[in-house]
């Protein structure tokens, strides 16, 4: 809890200097740190933190990013519908609502295929981050509502891009169709730390805000995500860390906390909820939060967090990003669960 605080303060702290928070508040990079935000302000019950998103948001009148279809720029619906969960204020709610039965009801006229060389299917899924982005505003409303509208067609273009770059040979999930054949290195495939962490994180995001007793949707991402989470917890490396590449991490040797934070995340909500074996997983977890706390400085700034990108690449320890910070704060809610 000590620690997180610190992380969570130290960034609430220079969150106004932020290039992205200056440039797209309503983006994706500060959406995933308002979603740990308040997962840490749920664990430690603390108005403070809630008060501080309530003000940001009512600043940007509880609207979404931009771009219609992109999946990037409902990121930030998750947080609106937790906070609408929680306060039951309808203003929180009718932006998301308006964007999500507008894309709904007026499917994309962009291309069928989800071939990520063809600017168009960017209006699809056609990355595996937006398996994080996107998927759980529908499961929240879908819950929410009890409309299966909102479930079928986020149903639809998840499996879509799992049938697209889910590796079934190595369980791991490619970034998009570029890198289908580029190899590292060392010549293995290349799957991306912090791609498959988007991925586990968005999976746990999904089974956190479908209906339990739900059998219709609920049992394919309940096995995708065990099955991801058991080759995740192999690719471990020595220092608790999951690295930029998951194959080849000795031409990636520094520590990628983004990665590290989303697989430590998945995990430990796993065994918190019974989806997965405590025995066999949480040495894995106590290790990766060891880690990650390990690259905390002392004023609460979060290093080694590869920026913006789609594949491996170099890391160094003053890189952070809101996103690293979000994917901390996400593990240390179901850490805390654990330790309970």
């Amino acid at each position: 809890m000590d620690i997180s605080r610190k992380v969570a303060d130290w960034q609430i702290t220079v969150f106004p200097d932020n290039k992205y928070a200056q440039s797209e508040p309503k983006g994706w990079i500060t959406g995933a740190f308002y979603m740990g935000l308040f997962d840490f302000a749920e664990l430690s019950k603390n108005d403070t933190y809630f008060d501080w998103l309530k003000k940001l948001f009512n600043r940007l009148h509880w609207q979404v990013a931009d771009r219609m279809y992109h999946a990037d720029d409902i990121c930030i619906s998750q947080t609106y519908l937790d906070m609408y969960n929680k306060y039951k204020d309808e203003k929180m709610i009718i932006p998301t609502l308006a964007r999500m039965d507008w894309v709904i009801n007026h499917p994309s006229n962009g291309s069928m295929d989800i071939d990520y060389s063809v600017p168009s299917t960017y209006e699809r899924w056609s990355w595996c981050d937006a398996l994080y982005m996107a998927p759980a505003v529908y499961t929240r409303l879908y819950t929410l509502t009890g409309n299966k509208k909102y479930m079928f067609f986020a149903d639809n273009e998840f499996k879509a891009t799992y049938n697209h770059l889910y590796d079934k040979e190595e369980k791991l999930f490619y970034r998009d169709s570029r890198y289908f054949n580029q190899k590292e290195a060392n010549r293995k495939k290349v799957f991306w730390g912090r791609g498959n962490g988007w991925v586990i994180g968005g999976l746990a995001e999904i089974l956190k805000t479908l209906p339990e007793d739900d059998t219709e949707y609920r049992p394919f991402y309940l096995e995708l995500f065990k099955e991801l989470a058991g080759r995740l917890a192999a690719l471990q490396t020595k220092d608790g860390f999951w690295h930029a590449s998951l194959l080849d991490p000795d031409s990636y040797p520094s520590p990628e906390t983004s990665a590290t934070g989303f697989m430590v995340y998945g995990l430990a909500y796993g065994i918190n909820h019974g989806y997965l074996s405590k025995k066999e997983y949480l040495p894995i977890v106590q290790k990766g939060w060891n880690a990650l706390v390990s690259a905390v400085e002392t004023d609460g700034k979060l290093g080694w967090v590869q920026p913006v990108g789609a594949d491996p690449k170099k890391v160094t320890q003053e890189m952070t990003e809101l996103y690293g910070t979000g994917a901390f704060l996400m593990a240390a809610s179901e850490i805390c669960q654990l330790a309970e």
